[in-house]
């Protein structure tokens, strides 16, 4: 029982060079660039839309819970309790545009191509099991015909009792024949 130690580099390298810890690193660093080009949309674009109804900047609205919801200029501390429905409502748009943009550029045409790639597929092996089927019908065809040779059943087969051919007895009286 000599149980062989990985050392702890050996078992950290091994851990790095799987393939799926690359891959998910090549994800997140796609996913931080991805998420900036979704914030620039949301603030060069959306921001802006929903600016030509009110303030251009999302976070600048909100609602005060409590009390005078003032600002102390010298401190800068809020007096009262301010809810930032604003910013909520930027982030939630934010998720939806990268839901949307990750859907329909990325989830729904790698489903489509997968769907025509199984069906590409599916009709591959229809076709293998046509020539397959095909070649089982022909098989038993000539299997149907070899036993009509053997039992008489053709025109020009002699018979098994005639004593011409193969199966033939010279014209001794045989029995039915089992097994064959």
């Amino acid at each position: 029982m000599s149980e062989k130690k990985v050392s702890l580099l050996d078992g950290f390298k091994a851990f790095l060079m799987r393939g799926n810890v690359i891959d998910l690193a090549v994800a997140v660093v796609i996913g931080a660039a991805f998420t900036n080009i979704v914030n620039a949309v949301v603030k060069g674009i959306i921001n802006p839309l929903v600016g030509a109804f009110g303030t251009q900047d999302l976070d600048n609205y909100s609602s005060c819970l409590q009390g005078p919801c003032t600002t102390d200029p010298k401190t800068g501390e809020m007096d009262g309790i301010e809810i930032l429905w604003g910013s909520v409502l930027s982030a939630t748009l934010s998720f939806l545009i990268t839901a949307a943009v990750v859907y329909f550029l990325m989830v729904l045409p790698m489903a489509k191509y997968l769907a025509r790639r199984a069906a590409m597929q599916a009709a591959r092996e229809g076709v293998q099991e046509t020539i397959e089927v095909s070649e089982l019908e022909v098989l038993k065809e000539i299997r149907d015909a070899l036993v009509a040779q053997r039992n008489g059943g053709g025109p020009g087969f002699p018979g098994p009792d005639s004593g011409d051919g193969p199966g033939g007895t010279g014209g001794a009286a045989a029995g039915p024949r089992e097994g064959r």
